[in-house]
């Protein structure tokens, strides 16, 4: 870090006296002064990029773009869709939108409309294609292919054409830009004509295959199924089974023989009890058994009584007249014993009438009992009969339930292959079912999309668009000579103004000298050249300082001009610098070469000596002795000479005849080591000799970068004054070489700012601009700047 104990002593520091930090310029300061530093960059640039803009509305063709606007996911008639259907996935957006893009459509738009000739893709409609095929044919030989390649107009049409969704909805915008509306606005359309017919293509190709598949399968199904219900019925044939309402018949004939043997048990059950109540009525029936006791024939019912008892198929009964002849019989016997009781009472048990109506009665009680045992003989063949029957039954159901027995094997088998044929009838009626609307459904082409607005020749162009590339151009073209500015403030590493100084150095800025117009300079100082020396000077007259035109005079030329009050800032600055406690002898140096500190050194000594001072300029940059060419061109001695004691100080010394200043040149140190000259003791003893002999020595040091010798010097002077050139030292070089000789930065009184470009300056700090304008001293002085 760059450190000057020193310098609040040596010149005015508002951040030290008043105890405030300088304030440097605000946002808009900074702004304005970029602005003015480089509008002619900026205008340039921007005037250039608006002109280019210009070159390019009138050279690149116009584009015109037609666009279509189409909706995806048209359902289909529900005519074609009678049987309920699961519904339909959502649509796809971005693959139809890639379908819209893809290269088969473009490839079928381009043959169909032959596009190979159009100029927007042969690249004809271009005013420099003339000129680019001019060009092609003199630098190469190969003619140009007269006919795109498939690939080129490929590439050229997706290159114009342009799909997008419309928001979430489900409309689809297709672009298509020409040279010419009517053009595009028919390849827009002829676009989305191709996606349509490949749409349907891709139906039909679509129901074509499945229609074929379905056909191909409904055959396999048809024949799977045939298989299996013979594969049924041949099972059945080998075990004799046969089916009636969906039963087995072995299982139905158990069934029924199950029901007619209960019904034969219960027939011949019936029929023994019928023949034992007969049998026990002629087990207790004799002559003195009442008649009464033939009464519990009456109990029987008819159908008893005559042996209909609803039997099972094959039996039969007779003597249905059996009931009628004994309740007759019976009815009889009841009359004649009421008669045979009446007359009796009437004429006595004795009477004849009595004793034949007795007779009467025994004669229909033998009948009764003749009938009951015919009913009885009856019977028993019945039950006889019935048991045959019920045995039959018996081993008839014996014999279907060892069939039935023989049968459940093959059940299992028969309901699998009957399962596996219902399957297959089943998925045949539905394939049937599927292949039917398949071909219905193909006969009726319709796409999942319909345009809802077609695409019509555009009225205005849609590129370029002249103001967008008019304000592209002009704002382009401003921020391009920004970037320009900004590059050129960011590659500036120069001290433009004193604020840099003080901030990057921390030293004061002693002066600011102007860049002088050096014509005028030249003229002014030549004619300021005296032509004649004085007698008083007859004496010295072979060591006179030669004078002649150039800045190094312009002080004592031009006394009231800019530059010399420059020059007497900073003598006023040396004058007042309260932190030595001599201030005769200091040095001038820089930290580069060319900065001028040779000038500055040379005026400062006309300044100084114009006041009546004795002063001596001694030329200590040995290595490359300016300020003695232009002093003293003809001096063969020098300081080296004093050094080594070949010569004395008074045989070496010029002066200048007009302002008596003194100048001791820097000569004699050819080939010699000129750190060690300068660190020499005699070297020392030089400048004791001159600080006794002279109110100021003025040593023009060599520059701290490139060599030594400063630093070699520094301990003889009591300080030192840097020179650095405005606009072009850089900073880091400045800083650098300060910080490698700490000796001359402890004892800098301040930096000199030399060449600095007046009018320029007030585009780096207004403020220090307004300072330094000239306007403001023109009224005390000529100005003589830049």
């Amino acid at each position: 870090m760059l450190h000057n104990p020193n310098a609040s002593a040596v010149a005015y520091n508002p951040q030290q006296d008043h105890g405030w930090e300088r304030a440097g310029p605000g946002p808009f300061d900074l702004a304005l002064g970029f602005l003015r530093r480089h509008y002619l960059v900026i205008a340039i640039t921007a005037a250039v990029s608006l002109a280019a803009s210009f070159a390019v509305l009138k050279i690149v063709p116009p584009t015109y773009s037609a666009d279509v606007k189409i909706m995806l996911g048209g359902a289909k008639p529900p005519v074609l869709q009678p049987q309920p259907t699961q519904d339909d996935p959502p649509l796809d957006m971005e693959s139809q939108i890639e379908i819209l893009k893809s290269k088969s459509i473009a490839t079928a738009v381009i043959t169909k409309l032959n596009l190979a000739d159009d100029p927007d893709f042969s690249g004809k409609a271009s005013p420099l294609h003339g000129a680019v095929d001019a060009i092609r044919r003199l630098v190469s030989a190969t003619p140009e292919p007269t006919t795109p390649s498939m690939d080129d107009l490929l590439d050229e049409f997706q290159r114009r054409m342009n799909a997008f969704r419309i928001g979430t909805s489900t409309v689809v915008e297709v672009d298509f830009s020409a040279s010419d509306p009517k053009r595009a606005a028919m390849i827009a359309n002829a676009i989305v004509k191709e996606y349509f017919d490949q749409q349907l293509k891709a139906e039909a190709n679509e129901h074509r295959t499945v229609t074929a598949w379905l056909h191909d399968r409904l055959q396999d199904l048809g024949s799977d199924a045939t298989a299996a219900e013979r594969a049924v019925n041949d099972l059945k044939s080998r075990h004799n089974i046969v089916t009636a309402d969906g039963k087995f018949i072995d299982q139905q004939q158990v069934t029924e023989l199950t029901n007619r043997l209960v019904a034969a048990r219960t027939h011949t059950a019936s029929l023994m009890t019928r023949l034992n109540r007969f049998d026990e009525m002629l087990a207790a029936s004799n002559a003195d058994t009442p008649i009464d006791s033939f009464a519990a024939v009456s109990d029987f019912s008819p159908a008893e009584l005559s042996g209909n008892l609803n039997p099972p198929d094959g039996l039969s009964l007779s003597n249905s007249n059996s009931t009628l002849i004994i309740n007759g019989l019976r009815q009889q016997y009841l009359d004649n014993a009421k008669r045979e009781y009446e007359y009796a009472a009437k004429y006595g048990k004795d009477h004849l009438a009595v004793v034949n109506i007795r007779a009467a009665m025994k004669s229909i009680r033998q009948a009764i009992f003749d009938e009951v045992r015919r009913l009885a003989d009856v019977a028993r063949h019945d039950y006889a009969e019935a048991k045959q029957q019920q045995q039959e039954v018996e081993k008839q159901l014996a014999q279907a339930v060892a069939q039935s027995q023989d049968t459940r094997a093959a059940e299992a088998s028969i309901r699998e292959l009957e399962t596996s044929a219902k399957g297959y009838r089943a998925l045949y009626d539905t394939f049937l079912q599927r292949y039917m609307g398949s071909v219905q459904q193909g006969s009726f082409p319709i796409t999942k999309a319909r345009v809802i607005s077609a695409a019509t020749p555009p009225k205005k162009k849609s590129k370029p668009k002249s103001i967008l590339l008019l304000a592209i151009g002009l704002f382009g073209g401003l921020a391009l000579g920004g970037g320009l500015g900004l590059l050129r403030e960011v590659r500036d590493r120069s001290f433009r103004t004193t604020n840099q100084v003080e901030d990057r150095l921390r030293l004061p800025c002693l002066s600011v000298v102007p860049l002088l117009k050096q014509d005028e300079v030249n003229r002014i100082t030549k004619e300021a050249t005296p032509g004649s020396v004085d007698k008083a000077d007859a004496d010295c007259s072979q060591r006179l300082v030669a004078r002649g035109a150039g800045t190094c005079w312009a002080a004592s030329a031009m006394p009231s001009s800019r530059f010399a009050e420059s020059i007497r800032s900073l003598k006023v600055a040396i004058d007042q610098d309260p932190s030595r406690t001599s201030r005769k002898v200091f040095g001038l140096t820089s930290a580069l070469p060319n900065e001028g500190k040779s000038i500055i050194a040379a005026s400062l000594a006309q300044s100084i000596a114009s006041s009546g001072k004795r002063v001596i300029v001694v030329d200590c940059d040995l290595r490359n002795p300016s300020l003695s060419g232009m002093l003293a061109p003809d001096a063969g001695l020098g300081i080296a000479d004093i050094v080594s004691g070949a010569q004395r100080l008074e045989d070496t010394v010029w002066t200048d005849a007009v302002t008596r200043l003194q100048f001791l040149p820097g000569k004699g140190a050819a080939h010699r080591d000129t750190s060690d000259i300068l660190a020499h003791e005699q070297m020392r003893k030089l400048f004791e000799q001159l600080r006794e002999s002279y109110d100021y020595v003025i040593v023009d040091l060599p520059p701290l970068a490139p060599v030594a010798d400063a630093r070699a010097v520094s301990g003889l002077l009591d300080s030192f004054v840097l020179v650095v050139e405005w606009g072009r030292t850089p900073a880091e070089v400045v800083e650098h070489a300060l910080n490698t000789a700490p000796n001359v930065y402890d004892a800098l009184l301040g930096v000199v700012l030399n060449k600095t470009d007046m009018k320029a300056l007030k585009l780096y700090a207004n403020h220090f601009g307004d300072y330094y304008n000239h306007e403001y001293y023109a009224r005390y002085g000529r100005v003589m700047a830049e």
